[in-house]
């Protein structure tokens, strides 16, 4: 298989996911996973996250996060070689003040509805936004690439 349906094959492993899977480090360097529901926009992922979720305050500290999306079980061939993408991001915050706030947080509340209206009316809420640095496909045994985040195309994991 090439690397071009390979390429839309990750996309269409993202768009069929409503959440990521978050790799974060705890202060004392402890490795965390949690996850969070998502919004992909213009190659960022944006969080609306709990001040009371660990994984929110180790980003917000550490400004550095792993994601990754995965095929489910369900689906897979074989449960040693599920489709995933891994991207290692850069983490910022979307200030309150900010023009781009409450469009994103529009976007993610017409995505995911009325919890988000809810969600919104909380103190705690923190919209980080997690900016791919590097990424890893892997569509199955053999079948790793990286990808160039720049233009989503992907190379050989060797490369």
């Amino acid at each position: 298989m090439s690397a071009e349906p390979l390429a839309a094959d990750y996309r269409t492993l993202i768009a069929n996911s409503q959440s990521l899977i978050i790799a974060s480090s705890s202060e004392l360097g402890t490795a965390e996973v949690s996850y969070a529901p998502f919004l992909e926009y213009q190659n960022t992922y944006y969080i609306y996250v709990s001040q009371l979720a660990r994984h929110t305050g180790n980003m917000l500290r550490q400004s550095q996060a792993s994601i990754m999306f995965i095929e489910p079980e369900a689906e897979a061939v074989n449960p040693f070689a599920r489709r995933r993408l891994v991207f290692e991001c850069a983490v910022g915050e979307i200030d309150k003040l900010q023009a781009a706030y409450a469009q994103l947080l529009d976007m993610l509340q017409d995505r995911f509805g009325e919890t988000v209206t809810v969600l919104r009316s909380l103190a705690d809420f923190h919209l980080l936004a997690l900016t791919p640095l590097r990424g890893q496909y892997v569509a199955g045994f053999g079948k790793a690439f990286t990808i160039d985040v720049e233009n989503g195309i992907l190379l050989p994991a060797n490369h």
